[in-house]
């Protein structure tokens, strides 16, 4: 879910948005939307015979079950199953990164960077420290090229949003698109975290303002919807005409070219330099690009695309339905776009009321029914117009599981309704939602106590005004307290019961990749709580402002992420097309999200001007695609792509074991006596140092091999798979000492 916010949006014009789509929807077919021949691209140079590629992200759908009488998401969507079954390869051992968002799940797979070296370690917002010592909030979701704070003037932290800082210099992390573009191949986004204009900000750094200028037309459309009556037409124009949808051009045009819609596509970071090229920002400027000349695109079952009040464009992130993403992705195949990278919104949501769906729920079910048929009609279409298994890398994952907090029923029937928890009351059986606390409420009186701030979340980061050390006393008392806080939780107990699973400090956030380049972003401590709750710092309203208890059950929200559990960290992965093995569905390739920018890269014949975290999935491919280097070291390549993942992921083995060590290092002590603090953190840095220069190693030759060519010491790579599995098994000791 793309946060709490946009849901609730989204469901204050469902009403109106379901008439529109009725009247508008009246005259036409509900067969698939008539199709043409897909425009020619001469200029596209991709390998192994590939000319399309088909990226989607979904938000949170599940290939395993949540429970197990009910089938799965991709299980009630035979038709995605099946196609990757029987053409390519479905790994279910797939990993998102920490914390595990919406935006940081997506934007890892987009860079193939860990959070540390793309910028966005929480998501989907985050606080920082302001120069007056407290801490502000902001969204994850913003313009590539957007800072931290576009609202004030000057900006309380002008750094990149999305920074990187890998030549020593805090910068815009390199862009997802370039080197397509750069190979001729136009790049289109559809609702593709920040890909894609977020907002319709007109002041000095919002992205009306960068991308379009002050003064301009599209800029004084922005001006004019942004002032008019809240629930209007008005009021939502701008966000219809240019969020959500991108084409970024290839070099010498692309479907740019001739454009007078095109604007520049400014990338004033990128290494080698972006100059001369242009892009297409909004449904205004891509929806004539793509349909000779209409202001609308329909979706794969030939209804129109337009936001609630029925004008045609951007229908909202929680809009981008199965239908709806896989249209936009055909229609800009179709018109010469051979790149798409799509997001599709999660089907268990009811976004009409804004409560959350469990498994077998009535329309939980017909949701997933809908997704599966917008998908056969998809892939018919796309095989009409000759885009296919035998042209075409097809690409579909996820940006994180999620975890159902609710009980258990038996048919799909499920209590949607407030549990006061606080008052006592019995939650029944089937009970589904997320029990929200006030972690204030649950710690100890504390005169003494720092005043705090959280990003609310079932893995709260907490920000302590002043930005004090990790080691002041105040903030240790703060870990102290917030390790031996109970609840509780009716999914588990009638009694009290510990919320937190893990905690992390500043030496352990970066062991986990989640510091970066701007350091007014680091969280005093990051709680991964048990993911039944969502921890905040006020009384939740149950079910309203007059009834605020600590901590009650929420039945709106129910689909928790962001903790460091498997049922969250672990997803899926499915790749088809020319050079994929097929392998069905297995579990024997553990990967990660930054592995999946590497492997279609080197299928694609393309390279990034960095080193990426991630490696080529060499399992997942038939032995001509593989590149050179690669090949000729395949087995010892792989034993130590392995072992790196397990050093250097934030779901591998050694994030978890020092995570395990942090824990119960940050909750131990007293101010007496804090030496076991003192001394596991400072085994924690240690062997996070070590981990770096390992792991910086064993990156720097799996790049060389996938993109450099094939110079490489078969003896040096068993050595470093050697220190890897050594590295491993000194932080499994630390975990099982600490």
């Amino acid at each position: 879910m793309r946060g709490r916010l946009g849901r609730r949006l989204v469901t204050a014009l469902a009403a109106q948005t379901a008439a529109v789509v009725a009247l508008l929807g009246a005259a036409q077919s509900a067969s698939a939307a008539p199709v043409a021949a897909p425009a020619a691209v001469s200029g596209c140079r991709l390998a192994n015979g590939i000319r399309h590629v088909v990226y989607v992200q979904f938000d949170n759908t599940h290939l395993t079950r949540d429970r197990s009488q009910f089938a799965s998401d991709l299980e009630q969507m035979p038709n995605l199953l099946g196609f990757l079954r029987d053409n390519g390869t479905v790994s279910d051992n797939e990993h998102t990164i920490l914390i595990s968002h919406t935006a940081g799940g997506i934007l890892s797979s987009l860079t193939g960077l860990y959070p540390d070296r793309n910028g966005i370690g929480v998501s989907n917002s985050y606080r920082y420290f302001t120069p007056a010592g407290t801490s502000n909030s902001v969204a994850a979701f913003k313009y590539w090229t957007d800072s931290v704070d576009s609202e004030n003037t000057p900006p309380l932290d002008a750094l990149p949003n999305m920074i990187n800082a890998d030549n020593g210099t805090p910068r815009t992390t390199p862009a997802p698109w370039v080197p397509y573009t750069r190979a001729g191949c136009d790049f289109g986004a559809v609702a593709t975290a920040n890909t894609v204009l977020e907002n319709t900000s007109t002041g000095p750094a919002g992205d009306m303002t960068r991308v379009f200028g002050q003064g301009s037309a599209e800029w004084n459309e922005a001006l004019a919807s942004n002032t008019a009556p809240a629930g209007t037409a008005a009021r939502a124009l701008a966000q219809t005409d240019f969020v959500g949808l991108n084409v970024h051009c290839a070099a010498g045009g692309g479907i740019c070219a001739g454009n007078s819609a095109a604007r520049v596509d400014a990338l004033p970071d990128e290494a080698g330099g972006y100059a001369g090229f242009q892009g297409l920002f909004g449904a205004k400027a891509v929806n004539p690009a793509i349909t000779h000349g209409q202001a609308g695109v329909s979706d794969v079952n030939g209804s129109p695309i337009t936001d609630p009040f029925g004008q045609p464009g951007f229908p909202g992130f929680d809009g981008m339905s199965a239908a709806t993403s896989l249209g936009y992705i055909a229609q800009m195949q179709e018109a010469g776009v051979p790149v798409t990278f799509a997001y599709i919104s999660d089907a268990h949501d009811n976004h009409a009321n804004g409560t959350a769906f469990g498994p077998g729920e009535a329309g939980y079910v017909q949701a997933l029914q809908q997704y599966d048929q917008a998908f056969g009609t998809f892939f018919a279409r796309l095989n009409r117009d000759g885009i296919d298994k035998s042209n075409t890398l097809f690409v579909f994952t996820a940006d994180e599981n999620d975890h159902l907090a609710g009980g258990n029923s038996a048919d799909g029937n499920w209590t949607h309704d407030f549990c006061n928890v606080s008052g006592g009351q019995v939650c029944p059986v089937n009970q589904i939602g997320e029990v929200t606390a006030n972690l204030s409420a649950l710690l100890p009186a504390d005169p003494a106590r720092p005043t705090f701030l959280v990003h609310a979340d079932s893995a709260p980061t907490i920000y302590v005004n002043g930005q004090p050390g990790r080691t002041d006393a105040a903030v240790r008392k703060l870990g102290r307290d917030i390790g031996a806080a109970q609840a509780v939780d009716p999914y588990v107990s009638s009694s009290p019961t510990p919320v937190t699973v893990f905690l992390a400090d500043p030496v352990e956030e970066q062991t986990l990749h989640m510091v970066n380049a701007d350091p007014a972003r680091t969280p005093t401590l990051t709680l991964f709580a048990n993911p039944d709750y969502f921890v905040t710092t006020s009384n939740p309203r149950c079910p309203d402002a007059a009834h605020a208890v600590p901590v009650c059950v929420d039945f709106h929200f129910a689909w928790s992420h962001g903790d460091a559990t498997p049922d969250i960290g672990r997803t899926w992965l499915g790749l088809v097309g020319p050079g994929v093995r097929h392998e069905g569905q297995t579990s024997d390739i553990w990967s990660d999200h930054t592995d999946i920018r590497a492997t279609m890269l080197a299928l694609l014949g393309l390279r990034d001007t960095y080193l990426e975290d991630g490696r080529v999935l060499t399992e997942a491919l038939q032995g001509g695609a593989i590149p050179q280097g690669l090949r000729q070291h395949r087995a010892t390549l792989e034993a130590l792509g392995t072992v790196y993942k397990q050093v250097t992921a934030p779901f591998g083995k050694f994030a978890h074991d020092t995570l395990v060590a942090s824990t119960h290092a940050v909750a131990s002590g007293s101010a007496a006596d804090d030496s076991r603090y003192a001394s596991v953190e400072a085994r924690i840095q240690s062997l996070t140092a070590v981990r770096n220069a390992v792991a910086a190693e064993m990156r720097a030759d799996l790049n060389t091999a996938a993109f450099g060519g094939d110079k490489l010491d078969e003896q040096r790579l068993k050595l470093l798979t050697v220190e890897g599995t050594a590295l491993l098994a000194q932080a499994s000791l630390l975990a099982a000492s600490s």
